[in-house]
């Protein structure tokens, strides 16, 4: 029975960890607003047990704030942060994209049309939380396609926060011709010319994040 009692749980913290980020990444749990597990509990219909491991694993990925004796609050980024992880972004993922356009096979770059279709797709309709999915989808399979283990273990350490940046994009329609290109040079394994159209669409991703938070702080 305890063992029994040990998965349910487990399996509701991966519920309730995919329900937070997804809050926090696409922007329905605001920088800064506190995360009070019982609240959370009440809400997902869930024992407080699961909420806090899930405000655990959000805190590994960076995305939560622990404050002992309060409430988690979900972190708010500086300047600073957004530039160190830009930085750090641009080296991985144009590795990331070099490595998948000399990889793929016609399964792996179906997917990646597929992903952008669907954002093209929800862009046009004006689906913000579909568009940012999808981006989000994008990237991830790249990863996947580049076949670098050592690779996917850097970028998953900071996945969350990807997809966080994403969620900063306003000008959906623009995002998805960006990925539109980057497809492109995929397909044709054009490396040069990914090696200098990466780095453009990801300080793309930067400048829109660094307005959202002129914006909070003006």
């Amino acid at each position: 029975m305890a063992a029994a009692v040990g998965t349910s749980s487990e399996l509701e913290s991966v519920r309730v960890t995919r329900i937070l980020r997804d809050d926090i990444v696409l922007g329905r749990r605001a920088p800064g607003s506190r995360l009070v597990e019982r609240d959370i509990a009440a809400e997902l219909s869930v024992s407080r047990l699961p909420v806090r491991e899930a405000i655990r694993t959000l805190v590994s990925e960076g995305v939560v704030v622990a404050r002992p004796r309060t409430w988690a609050v979900v972190r708010e980024f500086t300047r600073r942060d957004i530039q160190d992880f830009a930085e750090v972004r641009e080296a991985l993922e144009t590795l990331i994209f070099i490595f998948a356009a000399e990889r793929h096979d016609e399964i792996g770059i179906g997917r990646m049309r597929r992903a952008y279709e669907r954002e093209l797709e929800a862009a046009r309709a004006d689906d913000t939380e579909g568009a940012r999915k999808a981006a989000a989808e994008f990237h991830e399979v790249a990863v996947e396609l580049a076949s670098n283990e050592m690779l996917g273990e850097l970028i998953a350490v900071f996945l969350t926060r990807l997809r966080w940046l994403f969620g900063q994009h306003e000008n959906l329609l623009a995002m998805a011709d960006e990925h539109r290109i980057i497809l492109e040079a995929m397909a044709a394994r054009d490396t040069e010319t990914l090696r200098r159209i990466v780095p453009a669409h990801l300080a793309s991703g930067q400048t829109a994040a660094e307005q959202r938070l002129a914006l909070r702080g003006s």
